[in-house]
């Protein structure tokens, strides 16, 4: 019978001090984005839907950095820095002082596992809980080559083969090591500290440790987890991979929930995107962070997302820039080459094509017309524009912040709005038109001898 998971408590180890040679960076392989998100975040946020609460991380390079990536609100972190490296035992001890507090459960994950889900955390644990002194989480895979080999009999797990030495039948087995394992708290220590380096690279090697429970009279066993979910970070391209794993569950996930998606393959999402029911994303389409998209609303093609809440029944692009702060109200519509920033736009209003929206209040069942400038900008401060609700703005206009359109009011096309317009009001700012008969004439002739000029120089 299995005891009861929930009234153990967790710490999990997160190993996150490599120096990432392989990635050709700056900075540590762990704050490399997966869905605009560190990828360390990723491995965190999965532990807290876990119910861990309590997290060593074991840091080298961009310590500082790696933290604040790792910080999540459900959990309890401590940083433990690793100064050398002889392998994945030694540098789960380098978080000795935290795993020496007792908890029941030592979990080791990795931080550059971003796919990992709670669900082969959870099993592991309960592992422990029904007795186990090891848990190794491992997958099955159709090319096993080069990874470690789970060695299972009558649900045991003897050992973990590293590929170049085992055997033609062990080589045969599909069912390999995922590098994520759990412990027994109570017994962690002193199961790590028996871990030998006698081996080519004189390292420690955490895997040793299910023969070394074995040989103390322990139990070790192995749970599974899908391939995916245990893909490791080494390389950019490899960081690729991921990112398309990642988006291929999210975009599955959200058409299950009620999405549609033309062509989900070209659509891009981040970490924290929310798409409603009966929504439509068409093909070609990049959620930045921080957007909400409300049912019924249309996301058309080559429109680009950040920062952005799209009410229902809304209607964006194609080819529209929504940057952080938009903020579109029920029924709206933000059309072809309109770009909309830090400004709401009511119910209903449109603003169809080819506009600059920035740093302004629109009200409801507004028009604006095409080539509408709010001129926000003074070179040093930005100011607002406020238009009231079923104001019509003509094609074509400047409104010079910061500068209030009344309810019900119109301005002319071709304006360039510098003064408050009053309720119901028509606004003209613009030059008056005077017609010079002939002149056409004149200016054609003028231009051609310059032209002819010109080419007599040439020569």
């Amino acid at each position: 019978m299995t005891a009861d998971r929930t009234k153990r408590t967790c710490l999990a180890v997160i190993l996150a001090a490599g120096e990432s040679t392989r990635m050709k960076s700056s900075k540590s392989k762990v704050l490399h984005p997966v869905a605009n998100r560190p990828m360390i975040a990723h491995v965190v946020d999965a532990l807290a839907r876990a119910g861990i609460a309590d997290i060593a991380l074991v840091l080298g390079r961009d310590a500082e950095k790696v933290e604040a990536a790792a910080k999540n609100a459900a959990v309890k972190s401590t940083v433990h820095i690793q100064t050398e490296r002889l392998g994945t035992a030694h540098a789960v001890l380098a978080a000795r002082e935290a795993i020496a507090r007792g908890y029941d459960d030592l979990l080791v994950v990795f931080g550059d596992t971003p796919l990992i889900t709670e669900a082969p955390l959870i099993a592991a644990r309960e592992g422990l809980a029904d007795g186990a002194d090891v848990v190794v989480i491992g997958f099955e895979t159709a090319d096993p080559t080069g990874y470690g080999r789970l060695i299972v009999e009558n649900g045991e797990l003897l050992a973990i083969r590293e590929h170049k030495d085992a055997s033609e039948a062990e080589r045969a087995i599909t069912y390999c090591n995922g590098g994520l394992m759990a412990i027994d708290g109570r017994k962690a220590l002193d199961l790590i500290g028996r871990i030998g380096n006698e081996n080519a690279k004189g390292e420690y090697y955490l895997t040793d440790i299910v023969e070394v429970a074995r040989a103390s009279g322990g139990r070790a066993i192995a749970v599974a987890a899908p391939e995916e979910e245990l893909t490791g970070c080494n390389t950019r391209a490899e960081l690729a991979v991921i990112e398309r794993l990642w988006q291929q569950r999210r975009r599955h996930a959200m058409m299950i929930e009620g999405v549609s998606m033309i062509a989900p393959e070209t659509v891009f999402l981040s970490y924290d995107t929310e798409i409603g029911r009966d929504a439509t994303i068409e093909p070609n389409v990049v959620f930045g962070p921080g957007v909400t998209v409300e049912s019924g609303a249309v996301i058309h093609s080559f429109s680009h997302l950040e920062g952005a809440h799209v009410g229902a029944d809304a209607e964006i692009g194609p080819y529209a820039r929504l940057r952080p702060g938009a903020k579109l109200g029920d029924g709206s519509k933000v059309g072809n080459f309109t770009e909309i920033k830090k400004a709401e736009v009511g119910a209903g209003a449109k603003v169809n094509h080819l506009s600059y929206i920035g740093d302004a209040f629109i009200g409801a069942h507004t028009n604006v017309g095409a080539g509408t400038i709010t001129c926000n900008y003074d070179g040093i401060n930005k100011h607002i524009t406020r238009i009231g609700s079923d104001a019509f703005i003509g094609s074509n206009t400047s409104l010079v912040a910061p500068v209030t359109v009344g309810n019900g009011a119109y301005i002319a096309s071709g304006s360039v709005i510098t003064a408050d317009v009053p309720d119901d009001a028509v606004a003209f700012g613009r030059a008056r038109q005077e017609n010079k008969e002939g002149r056409a004439v004149l200016i054609r002739e003028r231009n051609q001898a310059i032209k002819d000029a010109k080419k007599k120089d040439a020569r």
